[in-house]
């Protein structure tokens, strides 16, 4: 019995690293088809497999990194020979940073609800400004020592990479935290209102990333009124919708990005995808810490209310016996007595 329970905890633990590894694998190679050449460095605009690594590190704990590790080595053979130095040292880099940015966030008791304030600032600045730095100079520095990149142009692809990495934290990982308990819109009030702002979301994303009239700005008011309807189950998916089909735009340069050199393409999408990104998760999280402080009011006041009842005296024989003796002797606080006629 108890050989069966281990080699089925090991089956189990096996499965999750695979899977880990597999998700890694598919989504890096989602975001490896709109890549981006930087002096030799191969950089995307948003990388999704820190924001899959960072989300499994936190549901399933740090016991899956080799599963972060074996889907990096794996992603990378899709740009080159998987096996030199500096390949594996890109996969340390790539394993090492949500590793660290893991710690940071338990560090400071973050809670993948994301139903407070505090843990959406936390996963802005620790687990994707912070962390990803890790990244992004281990991979740097490794294209700098291979002649790859050279030594003036090391900054630019630094913060190209830096920008990808953390993108993809603040774009995928709260998509993933939400999916874990997302519950259904009940119908039918709901269900439409949701049906409605997903055919807008997608509307206006196409018109604001393909029109040549910069109307970019058009995408904040869906931003807003996901977050204020949905929370984060509503926000995190329409983030993740402009976030794509801007990358999509402006590596084909149509649109608001037709004209434009590569650095200022890149440059142009990092600011669009950060401002999407931090406005759904902040938003998202700022409505759903009030309500949850409505709610539990809400609890406080009923449970003050039943406590009230329980002490109020009770109508009857004993409130009429009450009543009786404060008419013979009058108050009983000590109050003036009215002069008898």
């Amino acid at each position: 019995m108890i050989r069966t329970e281990r080699a089925r905890h090991r089956a189990m633990y096996v499965a999750q690293i695979l899977g880990v590894a597999g998700a890694y694998y598919l989504v890096g190679h989602l975001g490896l088809m709109r890549q981006v050449v930087v002096d030799g460095a191969v950089v995307t605009p948003l990388w999704p497999p820190t924001g899959i690594a960072l989300a499994s590190l936190l549901c399933l704990g740090v016991r899956v990194w080799p599963g972060i590790a074996l889907g990096t080595l794996v992603t990378v053979a899709e740009i080159g020979d998987a096996f030199t130095v500096s390949r594996l040292a890109i996969m340390l880099g790539n394993t090492l940073a949500p590793l660290v940015s893991c710690a940071l966030l338990r560090r400071v008791g973050f809670r993948s609800e994301l139903v407070r304030l505090r843990d959406g600032i936390c996963l802005v600045f620790l687990g994707a400004f912070a962390g990803m730095l890790i990244s992004a100079t281990i991979g740097s520095v490794t294209l700098l020592l291979d002649d790859k990149v050279p030594p003036g142009r090391f900054w630019l692809v630094w913060s190209s990479w830096w920008a990808g990495d953390a993108m993809g934290v603040l774009v995928v990982t709260p998509l993933l935290l939400v999916l874990r308990r997302v519950r259904w819109p009940r119908p039918p009030d709901r269900w439409l209102e949701a049906s409605l702002l997903a055919a807008v979301a997608v509307t206006v994303s196409l018109i604001a990333t393909r029109s040549s009239l910069s109307m970019v700005y058009l995408v904040f008011p869906v931003i807003i009124w996901a977050a204020l309807r949905f929370q984060l189950p509503g926000s995190a998916p329409c983030a993740l919708v402009v976030s794509v089909l801007a990358i999509i735009a402006g590596t084909d340069a149509v649109g608001p990005f037709a004209g434009h050199s590569l650095m200022e393409i890149m440059a142009n999408l990092t600011l669009l995808n950060a401002s999407v990104a931090l406005t759904a998760l902040l938003l998202g999280a700022v409505v759903a810490e009030h309500r949850n402080i409505r709610r539990e009011t809400e609890y406080a006041v009923e449970e003050l209310e039943a406590l009230v009842e329980q002490l109020a005296p009770l109508s009857g024989p004993g409130a009429a016996r009450y009543g009786d003796r404060e008419r013979r002797h009058g108050p009983l606080d000590g109050g003036p007595h009215p002069d008898p006629q």
